[in-house]
């Protein structure tokens, strides 16, 4: 038993809390958490898709590239994605707000 809930908190804490399963799970019955949930997911999904397009682009900026230059684009794809995701967003946070809306019906 105490092994199951270590290895619950061991997944979270190494970055398995921003999954999309995870951030589906944690929505509940009130529609402003499921709101909450889908922007979280749509966050994520605007940061990885981010994270592709700038994958390829060299630079020699700020950080320039290296280990110190992914960190940085990282976070700033993370923020990227929140901004994005919370001033309106690309129209996924609606309809996964739907659908998890409607799954919760179906219980």
């Amino acid at each position: 038993m105490i092994d199951s809930h270590f290895t619950e908190a061991a997944r979270m804490s190494l970055g398995d809390r921003n999954s999309p399963e995870s951030i589906v799970r944690r929505a509940t019955q009130t529609k402003s958490d499921a709101r909450q949930a889908a922007e979280e997911f749509e966050s994520v999904f605007l940061s990885k898709m981010l994270d592709q397009m700038f994958a390829g682009i060299k630079t020699d900026g700020l950080f320039g590239s290296g280990p110190s230059g992914d960190i940085y684009r990282s976070m700033l794809n993370q923020e990227y994605g929140k901004v994005i995701s919370t001033t309106g967003g690309i129209g996924i946070a609606d309809q996964v707000e739907r659908e998890i809306l409607k799954l919760q019906e179906l219980n």
